[in-house]
């Protein structure tokens, strides 16, 4: 069982274990070692978000990953989905981004994608872990090393492959809104719409796209997809587009300020793939946290939908098994089998604008039909994660919720695999009966295992 890794790498307060200067430098010699048993001089792309924490820590990363022999390229402020691109395109041993997505300012990450592009397995980060829990056993607070200048053409280079992905989308004179979350999209995003929009004729309005190292999801982005649905309403806009803090997963706002999110992207998506005969098996990959609705509203389009485990590296693993071209989640992955090895929120973003351009309907038309299950997700701070349904409390209050809901609705209580919540997510067709319950199952888990 791994002890560091979550479902998106490893994830915590940044300078508290394990992102303390010790253990991030024995990540760098894990890794730089683990690297080099498979091929001498390994070469390493490294990038980041806008955390002020992350300077520091690609800095004792890199002193890390010289020492175990790598070599170290940066590209310095950029979204994860496109260090996963850089890495496959130049052949680097890995790519790794320090990131801590949507979580707060105080919180950082290390996660890593092989040479494929994809992230890594389960079972090389394990082995990854156990080295690293040998080289701490006799590392000593290291000293820093300055990583190398900043590759420019990194951020051309992928702009110009997302561009290439659209060719000939034009905006169509419209008016859209892009929220950046003060994140790593602020330094490819404004770039990107503005070119697309030279031949446009749109307008294209950026907000929060100014981080000081401490604004990253703060009132903004994906996380607060309200935000830039008031925004379509105050700009009088066709549309909303917002990101997390690494850009790896987008959401949207219809010209009417509702939010669209994943679950309605993947239902587009699906729609617009499987009319041009690009969906493979007639299938879409979603989570245990996709509606009920978008569940029968595939199925009227004779579109098969399976479930994976929470994580777009679960999805991707289920869409590989099972030879699916669309996999996403609610939250705003999604994930294009043949375009992109990862969840790419500006990619999702220029796809869906093309589908929005080739169908001639507004968004709000193109998802008028999802009819959602009404759904609540109750997020517990807890103090451990035992198994809840070793806690008489819990289980029998889950139990409960399982019986009285059974075809009418769905239970599913899980943990974060990057931070230290519960997550209770009831959804049923009687909003009342699912508040109790989410209610009910939040409030046992508070008193057996909170804060």
């Amino acid at each position: 069982m791994k002890k560091l890794f979550g479902t998106d790498g490893i994830r915590a307060v940044a300078g508290q274990s394990p992102l303390d200067a010790p253990t991030i430098y024995a990540i760098g010699l894990a890794l730089a070692h683990q690297l080099a048993a498979k091929s001498p001089s390994p070469r390493v792309l490294l990038g980041m978000d806008t955390r002020e924490s992350s300077q520091w820590i690609a800095a004792t990363l890199t002193a890390g990953l010289l020492a175990g022999g790598a070599s170290v390229e940066t590209a310095g402020v950029i979204t994860t989905p496109a260090v996963a691109f850089l890495t496959h395109t130049h052949g680097f041993a890995t790519g790794v981004v320090i990131s801590a997505s949507h979580n707060p300012w105080q919180d950082n990450g290390i996660k890593l994608f092989g040479p494929d592009g994809y992230k890594l397995p389960d079972a090389l980060e394990l082995a990854i872990e156990e080295e690293i829990f040998r080289q701490l056993a006799t590392v000593t607070a290291p000293e820093q090393a300055t990583p190398p200048a900043v590759n420019e053409a990194d951020r051309a280079e992928y702009i110009h492959f997302l561009l290439a992905a659209v060719p000939g989308l034009s905006l169509d004179g419209r008016r859209i809104v892009i929220d950046c979350a003060n994140g790593a999209a602020s330094a490819v995003a404004p770039q990107l719409f503005a070119t697309l929009n030279e031949n446009g004729g749109g307008e294209v309005i950026v907000t929060h796209a100014s981080p000081d190292g401490r604004n990253i999801n703060e009132h903004c982005g994906a996380l607060h997809p309200e935000v830039v649905a008031a925004a379509v309403n105050q700009h009088n806009a066709a549309m909303g587009i917002t990101f997390d803090g690494d850009a790896d997963r987008a959401l949207f706002a219809d010209e009417h300020g509702n939010v669209v999110n994943g679950d309605a992207v993947l239902l587009l998506a699906a729609r617009d793939l499987q009319s041009r005969g690009l969906l493979n098996n007639a299938t879409v990959v979603a989570t245990t946290m996709s509606n009920m609705g978008l569940e029968a509203a595939l199925r009227r389009s004779n579109i098969q939908m399976l479930r994976a485990a929470v994580g777009d590296k679960y999805v991707l693993e289920q869409m590989i098994a099972t030879g699916a071209s669309l996999g996403g989640e609610q939250s705003g992955h999604i994930i294009f089998s043949g375009r992109s090895t990862t969840g790419d929120g500006l990619l999702t973003a220029l796809l869906l604008l093309d589908i929005v351009h080739r169908s001639g309907k507004t968004l709000g038309e193109l998802v008028a039909d999802l009819k959602v299950f009404p759904q609540v997700i109750v997020n517990v701070k807890v103090r451990e994660k035992k198994p809840l349904d070793g806690i008489p409390a819990v289980a029998s209050a889950i139990a409960a919720a399982e019986k009285e809901l059974a075809d009418s609705g769905r239970v599913v209580i899980r943990y974060s695999g990057t931070e230290a919540l519960a997550r209770v997510m009831i959804e049923a067709e009687s909003e009342p009966l699912m508040r109790h319950h989410a209610d009910t199952i939040a409030s046992a888990i508070r008193n057996e295992l909170g804060i």
